[in-house]
């Protein structure tokens, strides 16, 4: 092998360090929630123009957080929480977050890639570039170039669990820098983790001899998801997590589905604000016009969906949005239509 072995080591250390990097963006996860307040309590707290919480429930949705980052949302029950002294607005996906009761979410490699490339590592001076992630059995591989270091080949794999705690644990089980197998001879020289990893420069990182222990927090885009994780596991060549409120005291039960639908995102309580209207006290519920599969709907083009489908009011003032998935607009006649 070209180089000394002391040459070698420092490369060995190069690519061990960045792991707390490339493991952090598979968490995946969810921050831990904020306390939480009713609708009226949040509302009279903040009386100069606070829209307060809006209980939301989710069923069978393909979420576009941008055109190429989607999580299929199995089920969700919670909360939109807008930041202080607002309202939530679907015009501006940082405007709220969402406080998870209880979900199960799962996000596909194609995905994570996007993520991994356009949103974790986006930045011109990010040390990873031109990531890959695949599944292999129950194990994540992510490869990837080491550009910080000249563009270094580099491949990871390893297996994701939840500690007792809640936080995420990221076994490695096999490293490879330009080819070359590494975790065998970090062993071999008494080598782990911890010894090379400075935990101190990555925020909600430390580190157990081998394994990565990660805080779980967003690193999807917005709208941040919040609650605490209990479970994460590879499933059927996707990763499937699954959400729970920091306490269970308070939860809100699932919304009571009053328009009829299979596949929906329903809101109920505080105020919204999408286009040029506002509902106070609101009560809509996104249904699928096709729900023979998931509904694929995208916050950035709602008004695309909304102009493409048609709305019906309940008996109760409420609002039953039908809408085509986004996937399947006719864009010429959305268009024209708006």
């Amino acid at each position: 092998m070209p180089g000394s072995s002391e040459t070698f080591v420092k490369r060995i250390a190069v690519v061990a360090g960045s792991l707390a990097f490339l493991f952090t963006a598979v968490a995946c996860g969810a921050q831990q929630t904020q306390k939480q307040n009713s609708p009226k309590a949040a509302s009279a707290a903040n009386p100069s123009g606070g829209g307060g919480d809006v209980n939301a429930t989710m069923k069978n949705v393909n979420y576009h957080l941008t055109d190429k980052i989607i999580v299929h949302i199995i089920s969700l029950n919670g909360k939109l929480t807008p930041k202080p002294d607002q309202m939530v607005v679907f015009d501006d996906r940082q405007s709220f977050g969402i406080d998870v009761d209880s979900a199960s979410v799962t996000l596909n490699t194609t995905s994570l890639t996007n993520d991994l490339n356009d949103y974790v590592f986006a930045k011109p001076d990010a040390p990873l570039k031109k990531l890959v992630a695949t599944i292999e059995g129950d194990q994540l591989t992510v490869k990837g170039l080491l550009v910080s270091k000249g563009g270094i080949p580099f491949s990871t794999t390893g297996t994701l669990a939840v500690t007792p705690e809640g936080m995420i644990r990221v076994h490695t089980t096999k490293v490879e820098a330009l080819h070359l197998p590494v975790k065998g001879l970090m062993d071999m020289l008494g080598l782990d983790t911890s010894k090379l990893v400075d935990t101190n420069k990555v925020e909600g990182v430390s580190v157990d001899k081998n394994d990565l222990i990660l805080d779980p927090q967003v690193l999807l885009p917005p709208p941040q998801l919040r609650g605490r994780l209990t479970s994460i596991k590879i499933e059927n060549g996707q990763i499937a997590l699954a959400f729970a409120a920091k306490e269970e005291k308070g939860s809100q039960q699932p919304l009571t589905n009053t328009c009829g639908a299979r596949n929906y995102l329903q809101f109920q309580g505080g105020t919204v604000r999408f286009g040029k209207l506002t509902m106070d006290q609101t009560d809509l519920v996104l249904l699928d016009m096709q729900p023979a599969d998931p509904f694929d709907f995208a916050m950035d083009h709602y008004k695309e969906q909304l102009v493409a489908g048609f709305s019906k009011m309940t008996q109760q003032g409420g609002l039953c949005v039908h809408m085509p998935d986004y996937g399947k607009i006719d864009r010429h006649a959305a268009h024209h239509g708006s």
